[in-house]
C-alpha cells in the first residue's frame, strides 16, 4: 500500500486519450491534432501533395478566401520520414510587418485556414528511425482562435506606436502528448512569429528586447492516426470538413483597427459532420516513407 501511494501517477496511453476525445468527429471536438504526414498525403491529396522532392499545397492559383486546405508553416525544407524535401506554397515561420495593411493581411491569412506544422519524432529504442507527423491547429475552434486573437490584440494595446515581436508557441502541447520513450527533435519549429517595425523615433523597449512576447497556445491534442480502413474514412471526412473553404460575411470590425476579436463564432465555425465514429488507433505506428518558395503564390507572406 505504501509503495502504491508513493508511485507516480501513470501517464494515460495514447489510446485512452484519444478514445475519450473522439467519440464524435465534429470539427468542434478538435482543437489540435496529430497524424502521420504519410497518412495525410493519402487521405487528403487535395490539401497536400508530394511531387518528387517537393511538398506542396495544391490550388495556389485560386484566391485565398475561395480555397480550402491548410496554412503550411515552415522554413523552406522539411524531412519527410528522413527524406529531405523542399516546401512549396508555405508561410514563413517568421515575417516582418511594417504597416497596418501588412498586419491586417497577415492576421487574416493565418486565421483563414487550419495551420499545419511538421513534427519529427524519434524513439529511444531506435533513434535512427525518425517519423514525421502533421500537427494541425484548428484556427476555427473558439478556444484556439481566441488565444491567437487575444495575443495579437493584447500586444497592440500595450505597445501602440512602437515596434514589437510576438511569437506563438505550441511546443508544450505537442511534447506532453507523446508518451515517455519518444522525443520531439524539432520542438523549436512548432512556433511562428511576426515582428512589427513601427516608424518610431525612439524605440527603447524594442531596442533592448523588452517588447518581445510569447504566447504558449494550449489545447487538447487529438490522435488522428489509425490503421483501420473504416476509421481512416472517418478521419478523411473529418479533415475535409476542417479544411473546407471559409466563407465569412464582411463586417464593420473587419475594416477598422480594433483590439476586439473580429467575426462571430457562427461565421467562422461549423461543426457538422456525418458519419460519427470513434478513433482509438495508436499514434506511433509503423509507416512505409538557398530555400525555395512557390512562384505561383501572390501572397507576400508565402
Amino acid at each position: 500500500m505504501a509503495a502504491a501511494a508513493c508511485a507516480p501517477a501513470a501517464r494515460p496511453s495514447l489510446t485512452s486519450i484519444s478514445s475519450g476525445e473522439l467519440r464524435s468527429l465534429w470539427t468542434c471536438d478538435c482543437e489540435l491534432a496529430l497524424l502521420p504526414v504519410a497518412q495525410l498525403l493519402r487521405l487528403l491529396p487535395g490539401a497536400l501533395q508530394l511531387r518528387g522532392d517537393q511538398l506542396v499545397a495544391p490550388g495556389t492559383g485560386e484566391p485565398a478566401a475561395a480555397r480550402g486546405g491548410f496554412n503550411v508553416f515552415g522554413d523552406g525544407l522539411v524531412r519527410l520520414d528522413g527524406q529531405l524535401c523542399r516546401l512549396g506554397c508555405y508561410i514563413k515561420r517568421y515575417v516582418e510587418l511594417t504597416n497596418y495593411c501588412d498586419y491586417k493581411n497577415y492576421r487574416e491569412t493565418i486565421l483563414s485556414k487550419p495551420m499545419l506544422f511538421f513534427v519529427h519524432v524519434q524513439t529511444r529504442k531506435d533513434p535512427s528511425k525518425e517519423r514525421t507527423y502533421a500537427f494541425l491547429v484548428n484556427t476555427r475552434h473558439p478556444k484556439i482562435r481566441r488565444q491567437i486573437e487575444q495575443g495579437m490584440d493584447t500586444v497592440i494595446s500595450s505597445v501602440i506606436g512602437e515596434s514589437y515581436r510576438l511569437q506563438f508557441d505550441f511546443q508544450e502541447a505537442v511534447k506532453k502528448f507523446f508518451p515517455p520513450g519518444n522525443e520531439v527533435v524539432n520542438g523549436e519549429n512548432l512556433s511562428f512569429a511576426y515582428e512589427f517595425k513601427a516608424d518610431a523615433l525612439f524605440d527603447f523597449f524594442y531596442w533592448f528586447g523588452l517588447s518581445n512576447s510569447t504566447v504558449k497556445v494550449d489545447g487538447k491534442v487529438l490522435n488522428l492516426s489509425s490503421t483501420s480502413p473504416e476509421k481512416k474514412e472517418t478521419i478523411k471526412l473529418f479533415l475535409e470538413k476542417m479544411s473546407e473553404p471559409l466563407i465569412r460575411r464582411s463586417s464593420f470590425s473587419d475594416r477598422k483597427f480594433s483590439v476586439t476579436s473580429r467575426g462571430s463564432i457562427d461565421e467562422v465555425f461549423n461543426c457538422s459532420l456525418s458519419p460519427r465514429a470513434s478513433l482509438t488507433g495508436p499514434l506511433l505506428e509503423e509507416l512505409p516513407f538557398p530555400v525555395l518558395e512557390s512562384e505561383e503564390t501572390p501572397n507576400p507572406f508565402l
